[in-house]
């Protein structure tokens, strides 16, 4: 018997309205529902434009959506993202649910290796422990040494990419969001990616993705799930 969905989405809508252009209206998305169970990658597939960024930042409670529910499986309860209070949805990012942005945002003058070691440590993990592990990742994904102490706000693309992938990998959460997360990445990492995705797989966690590498989202996906049928008419 397949495992049971950690997240659910239920009738979500979402339509924003633009107060600075006369308040135009731009429907996203009308009635979405689908569910995620552990060890499975559900991709979000559809062209630039059709809400794929926008439903994975409803989920994560960045968007607020107009209408329906996301319920998130979060230790002994379940959490609905839309209605929950601030600290319900900050507890669930914290215990329950990874999110690899396009884009790097970090404390200035932070350290690479507090920065990727920082959600171990937040889960009482010793900090020599989760530096560790931080280190082991940060090599795995071939940043060099040498940027570990220091901060990556004049990293390339390429590399503070890769530091947002360890912070989010260095721990294992029940539930990951991952945003094209082998943008700007070489092939040679967009490999490693792919194997961390898988590993996260098989030790159970749920993944919601956005990828539009065919080659990297054949790879992860466990099925698609195509976000333009549920196009909102204007």
């Amino acid at each position: 018997m397949p495992p049971s969905p950690i997240l659910r989405a239920e009738s979500l809508s979402k339509t924003f309205t633009l107060h600075t252009q006369g308040g135009v209206r731009l429907p996203v998305f009308r009635d979405v529902s689908f569910t995620v169970s552990p060890g499975e990658c559900v991709v979000l597939s559809g062209p630039s434009g059709s809400g794929k960024s926008t439903l994975l930042r409803s989920l994560y409670a960045n968007y607020l959506p107009d209408t329906g529910h996301i319920r998130v499986r979060h230790q002994a309860t379940w959490v609905d993202m839309v209605s929950a209070e601030p600290r319900d949805i900050l507890a669930v990012r914290r215990e329950t649910m990874g999110y690899v942005s396009q884009f790097l945002r970090v404390i200035p003058r932070v350290p690479t290796l507090d920065i990727v070691a920082e959600p171990l440590v937040m889960q009482g993990v010793a900090e020599g422990e989760a530096q560790d592990r931080a280190k082991s990742l940060l090599a795995r994904l071939a940043l060099p040494e040498r940027l570990w102490s220091v901060p990556p706000a004049t990293f390339s693309g390429g590399e503070q990419q890769r530091v947002n992938i360890a912070q989010s990998f260095v721990r294992s959460y029940p539930i990951l969001l991952l945003d094209e997360p082998t943008a700007s990445l070489d092939r040679a990492n967009r490999d490693t990616v792919v194997e961390l995705i898988a590993e996260a797989r098989e030790a159970g966690t749920a993944i919601v993705a956005i990828c539009h590498d065919a080659p990297v989202r054949d790879a992860i996906a466990t099925r698609l799930f195509d976000v333009t049928e549920f196009a909102a008419a204007a």
